[in-house]
């Protein structure tokens, strides 16, 4: 992985970050009751998410994070965004059709490898 590694803002992180904004808004509104916004717990959580997306090492291929060789979530972070996904992954269909399709296909893809990167 680079020293510092570049702030990463093109469309397959921006669009990464639409997804787990929807996700988390689905979330929040079923399991904590919050109307418009983010409770504070999710709202973390969505910060540390785009924080890792920013500084992801594969940039535009970044593979789907569940195929990825590198985790770069904390144990603990993996665990909340897995039980995020889990409960939003089947609602996303019906509620953000498009970026569901998206992240289905992300997860098809073949992943590359760090070293591909380098």
């Amino acid at each position: 992985m680079p020293d510092k590694p570049a702030n990463n803002t093109g469309p397959r992180i921006r669009r990464e970050q639409r997804t787990i904004t929807a996700m988390l808004g689905i979330y929040c509104r079923d399991h904590h009751q919050s109307d418009d916004a983010l409770c504070d717990d999710c709202a973390k959580l969505l910060d540390y998410a785009h924080r890792r997306l920013a500084v992801c090492p594969f940039g535009e291929d970044k593979p789907a994070c569940n195929r990825c060789q590198v985790h770069c979530y904390s144990a603990k972070m993996r665990e909340r965004v897995k039980q995020v996904m889990r409960y939003t992954g089947p609602r996303m269909l019906t509620r953000h059709p498009v970026l569901a399709l998206f992240h289905i296909l992300d997860k098809i893809k073949k992943s590359p490898k760090l070293a591909d990167r380098e």
